[in-house]
């Protein structure tokens, strides 16, 4: 990705990069473009694995020094909102932010809290046998397979 950097040293993705294509997908699910927005989206599909909040800011801080935490959150959220990312489950200690929307699961490491997706077609296919309760609707399943990571587990 390549940036313009202006006297204020904020530096500015180059729109005819990938700014268009940010923009319709804002537009596809309501979303307002800010420049902000347009980095930590950027920021969050080039990190690796399932960062925190606070990794993203880490991150856009080094582009947008002004940015807050409050921000970055605030912006996570209307991203889960609207359907453009997700939160892996929350009981493996902070948020952890998922921006594969294809359908997976996940192996969780005990030792590290490292998350590994898991291709859906690697297990069989999951069902109730009874079915859910009266009046819940299922909208999807989610497995976590825990165990050792390879570094964990040397």
């Amino acid at each position: 990705m390549e940036y313009l950097t202006f006297k204020n040293y904020y530096p500015m993705i180059d729109y005819s990069m990938s700014g268009e294509a940010f923009r319709d997908l804002c537009a596809a699910h309501g979303i307002g473009v800010t420049h902000q927005r347009q980095v930590i989206w950027e920021t969050l599909r080039t990190l690796d694995g399932h960062p925190n909040p606070e990794e993203v800011y880490d991150h856009v801080r080094k582009l947008i020094p002004s940015i807050s935490l409050a921000t970055i959150y605030k912006n996570v959220r209307t991203f889960i909102e609207h359907g453009l990312i997700s939160e892996v489950s929350l009981h493996h200690g902070s948020a952890r932010l998922e921006t594969n929307m294809d359908p997976h699961h996940h192996m969780v490491c005990t030792v590290c809290r490292a998350i590994v997706d898991l291709d859906e077609t690697e297990l069989e296919p999951i069902r109730l046998k009874k079915g859910a309760p009266e009046g819940f609707r299922i909208h999807r399943y989610s497995v976590e397979v825990h165990g050792l990571c390879s570094k964990c587990a040397r």
